[in-house]
């Protein structure tokens, strides 16, 4: 494990602190006439998702965690347990709870291969504390209020519904039947698929 000093100490770098992994999320280093340099965070859990403030001094480190990203391919959902397998044998099948796939879920559909992340703990014990979507992703719209002739110019948009489920807003001229490109990371319509 790398050893960070507290200005090093920024987002996405994934951190031990009081034994578990964090995700730096923000950071903001201060520096005032009468202390010493001092960097304070916020950290999110990557076992249970909370999100803590924490303050990282001028003498202080922190350990970097221990993290491999692994491609996994999504298979189904089934009583808030998603199903992963592995990529080179679907036979080595394992779950991810839906606490910790969060917001991802609304853009998952079957098929989708996600990266996840791999913490190993001191005991060399292995647990997936995440997954990362691909940033773009085609996805059909299942759902689309008609668009009213003359209004397409005006550049508004429209809410519709995606074969996941989820629902975002597209251009006015987007109709049902569709395929779109969705950018994961924002959960905006991005352009029609080719």
């Amino acid at each position: 494990m790398a050893k960070l000093d507290y200005s090093e100490i920024k987002p996405r770098k994934i951190i031990i602190y009081k034994d578990e992994p964090y995700e730096v999320v923000e950071y903001y280093v201060a520096r005032t006439n009468q202390r010493k340099p001092q960097n304070q965070t916020k950290l999110r859990n990557l076992m249970n998702g909370r999100v803590i403030p924490a303050t990282f001094h001028a003498t202080d480190q922190a350990d970097e965690a221990d993290v491999t990203r692994r491609d996994a391919k999504y298979l189904y959902s089934a009583k808030g347990e998603y199903w992963f397998c592995d990529i080179d044998d679907a036979s080595k099948r394992f779950t991810i709870s839906e606490d910790l796939i969060g917001d991802n879920k609304k853009f998952l559909k079957e098929n989708t291969v996600v990266e996840t992340k791999i913490w190993t703990d001191e005991d060399d014990e292995e647990r997936i504390i995440g997954l990362t979507l691909p940033i773009k992703m085609t996805l059909l719209v299942s759902d689309a209020p008609p668009a009213i002739k003359g209004n397409t110019a005006s550049g508004g948009g429209k809410l519709v519904t995606l074969e996941t489920g989820a629902k975002i807003t597209v251009p006015l001229f987007i109709e049902a039947g569709e395929s779109i490109v969705v950018n994961t990371d924002t959960g905006e319509y991005t352009e029609r698929a080719k």
